[in-house]
Formats: C-alpha cells, structure tokens, sequence
C-alpha cells in the first residue's frame, strides 16, 4: 500500500467519525451566513507569480518541521511578507493540522484561504466551507473520475475555489476533463515522496491557455520561481522552506521578492 493509499484510508475513517460527531445537516445550517468574498482564483491569477504560503508542522517525508507553530503568528507573518494566498494543512495523524488551524488563520488574517487535505467526501467540502476556507484541494491521484468531478461540482456549488492536483499526463486530463479552472502541478510523486522540479515543466505545455497553474513542491529560491514566471506558471505552493525559516516574514519576503519597508501586494517581476 502507498503513502497515499494509507492516507486516503485513514482519512474514510476519520471523515466517519466526525460525522458521527458532527451531522452535514449542522454544517449546512452553518452556512446559512454570508460568506466573505475572498476569491483564491483571482489571488492566484494575478500578473506575476504569486506565493501560497503553508502553514504545515509535520510530513510524511520531512518528519517535524516546526511543531510549535502558532498559526495566528505564521500567516500575519506570510501576509506581511507578500504572500497572495494562505494553504492550511487540516490533515491530523500525517501532518498534525486540524480545522482549528483553518478557522484559527481565518480569523488572523486577510487572505484568501486553501484548505489543504485529502479529500474524499462531500463532507469535508461542507466542512470546509463552514470553517471559511475560500478553496480547497481535490487530489486527482486519490479519486475515482466520477468522485472528482462530483465533488468539484460540489465545491463550486459552495462558492469554493477548487486546486486541482495532478502529477502526470492522465491525472493532467483528468482534471481537463472536469474543466478545472485552477491547476496544481505537483513536483513530489505521491506514491513514495519523491520530488522531480522538472515534472511542473514537463506538463505546462499541455495546460491549455485561460486555465491557472499552481507549481507545488521543491522550492526555496528566488530565482526558480522567476525561472517559472517566465514559463508562465502563476503561483507556487510553498511551505517546508518558509516553516524552517528563522525568520518567516523574511523569507517569504525574499521569495516574493518584496523589498524590506515596501507594502504587501507592491511586488512585480
């Protein structure tokens, strides 16, 4: 079994459970409120190449990257240093997140909000619109075609944004075939962990023109996200760097390439 197939059962099980504790019916009661508008797409889609920072503790992979993380601390310090958008990692026995987290980074900062987990349930869309996430994450490798495009459908009836993760050709018209508007390449194979950058170049080029591309995995410098501006990727998730940084307002300074006193939302490439 893979990492990922582990995951995706682990996370049937919890979905279950919380359900049990927590009915659809009260998540959609909660929905009843206006939502603010915080369009994740449009933050995305902005000339230049923007920054979704992460706020993650933990991975499969890297083990412990910042355990004690305050979540109020961390994105205030991402949205000073010019990030475009926040990713929140909500998944607990893998990456120790929670829907605490997101309603927690909600509730501190401005930007728009991606809930990033497995999933595979039209519960957790309701879940994560109830928690004031502005978009979330639909992971092509870890659903069924019929599963994909309904709870993308179900997202968008929700007014969620929806990243789109693929990592080959098949999973890239997977997500062409349900008319995904925001695409996630992502650079680390699933299955086992492994991170190629060169994967994001390779499928760009069957990206049609008008959808947005998000590059994830692999990235640390200035310069390869101004490598991907010039290929036309739009944003890069970024977040094991920007965690054990130091200082994380300056790295994430430093990525965006906004310089010391200037303004979040001032930089250009």
């Amino acid at each position: 079994m893979s990492v990922l197939d582990r995951i995706v059962e682990s996370t049937r099980h919890d979905v279950a459970r919380r359900r049990h504790e927590v009915p659809q019916v009260e998540l959609e009661r909660a929905l009843a409120a206006p939502r603010d508008d915080r369009p994740f797409s449009e933050a995305v889609a902005r000339p230049g190449i923007g920054v979704i920072a992460e706020h993650k503790r933990r991975s499969p992979s890297a083990g412990e990257i910042r355990a004690d993380a305050s979540v109020t601390e961390i994105v205030q310090a991402y949205e000073r240093g010019g990030a475009a958008a926040l990713s929140i990692l909500t998944e607990g026995a893998n990456f120790s997140g929670s829907l605490d987290d997101l309603r927690e980074a909600r509730a501190a900062s401005r930007l728009p909000l991606l809930r990033k987990d497995f999933i595979v349930d039209a519960y957790q869309v309701y879940e994560s619109a109830a928690a004031g996430a502005d978009a979330l994450l639909l992971i092509v490798a870890a659903l069924a075609p019929r599963d994909l495009r309904r709870l993308h459908d179900e997202a968008r009836a929700l007014d969620l944004d929806v990243l789109v993760e693929v990592h080959d050709e098949r999973e890239l018209q997977a997500a062409l075939e349900i008319d995904a508007e925001v695409i996630g390449i992502n650079n680390r194979d699933l299955s086992d962990f492994s991170v190629d950058i060169e994967r994001t170049f390779e499928l760009l080029a069957d990206v049609p023109a008008g959808k947005a591309v998000v590059s994830e995995s692999g990235y640390s410098t200035r310069g390869q996200l101004e490598e991907l501006d010039r290929v036309g990727v739009d944003a890069v998730l970024i977040g094991e760097s920007l965690m054990r940084a130091p200082d994380i307002e300056a790295a994430c300074r430093e990525l965006t390439g906004l310089g010391e006193g200037a303004e979040p939302g001032s930089t250009t490439l």
